[in-house]
């Protein structure tokens, strides 16, 4: 893509979404946001009330009466994006493409943090981490974001989320609010475990982008279809009942393990229609979490 076609279109997505967040989203996501990220501040002696799981048992033993640990809201956070870069997301039905969709929301989130004064950092993963944005505040780091976000060309195409999760564990030290934005279409058996371990560490948001013709096939008869991940094509009768209702089956069988992963892990989520308006989406979710 040429220079001044990048700027044009990285000016117009900032125009768009720093105004979604200024008038929509800077109060919601303080909200559900600020507060998850606590620091340590002094222990003081055990009070009737007090979460017993905040004693502090060195400092008990050593006085030989409980002490509580106090903990304090960081004035700043740390705001990580995970962003799927896989084939699977070059596809779209609707208006927009998953791509499409998970950079407006992805420069959302963004122009949110900074707003609020945090961090922000992206990695962009496929099968393995792509791309690594390290985290920091101000107008020119979101700009470089969108910029990878529209220009990015990842150099594998299949997804393994878990293998994003364990780099992010790794690579960012200080608990941080991580945003996994993908389609989940990842066969890994390692993806609850992984999420579970990147979740105790770090406050974990899944947002799942599908597009509807993922969740449901028209009679439209014989068609040719690329793997967008393998690049393997297969000739598919989509005129026959019994092959949609197997497709069918198949996607209600993915959807409902997500949703019990994520509610087993405690992973707040929310999925999002690439056809359908992902402000309202958002905002639930921040709701929810406020």
């Amino acid at each position: 893509m040429e220079t001044s076609e990048l700027l044009k279109r990285v000016r117009k997505i900032e125009i768009k979404t720093r105004g979604l967040t200024r008038n929509i989203f800077a109060g919601e996501y303080h909200s559900a946001f600020k507060g998850r990220g606590m620091a340590f501040s002094e222990v003081r002696e055990y009070q009737f009330g007090d979460d017993i799981r905040n004693i502090d048992w060195n400092v008990t033993a050593r006085y030989n009466r409980p002490f509580i640990k106090v903990f304090e809201e960081e004035r700043e956070l740390t705001v990580m994006i995970l962003v799927d870069v896989s084939g699977s997301q070059d596809f779209g039905t609707q208006e927009k493409m998953k791509r499409d969709v998970i950079t407006e929301i992805a420069a959302i989130l963004s122009f949110s943090a900074i707003q609020n004064n945090d961090k922000i950092g992206v990695i962009f993963f496929s099968d393995r981490v792509e791309k690594f944005i390290p985290p920091k505040k101000g107008r020119s780091h979101i700009l470089r974001i969108i910029s990878e976000l529209i220009e990015f060309t990842p150099e594998h195409r299949s997804t393994n989320v878990a293998e994003v999760l364990r780099y992010l564990t790794n690579a960012i030290k200080k608990k941080c609010t991580a945003f996994v934005i993908s389609d989940f279409i990842d066969k890994n058996p390692e993806f609850e475990n992984a999420l579970t371990i990147a979740n105790n560490k770090h406050d974990l948001v899944a947002l799942q982008i599908f597009d509807k013709r993922e969740t449901q096939i028209p009679p439209i008869g014989l068609v040719k279809l690329k793997d967008a991940e393998t690049g393997k094509y297969t000739w598919v009768d989509f005129s026959d009942r019994q092959t949609r209702d197997q497709y069918m089956a198949w996607w209600n069988e993915h959807s409902e393990k997500l949703h019990n992963s994520f509610t087993r892990t405690g992973v707040d989520y929310v999925t999002i229609n690439t056809g359908d308006d992902y402000v309202k989406s958002l905002i639930s979710l921040f709701k929810k979490r406020g």
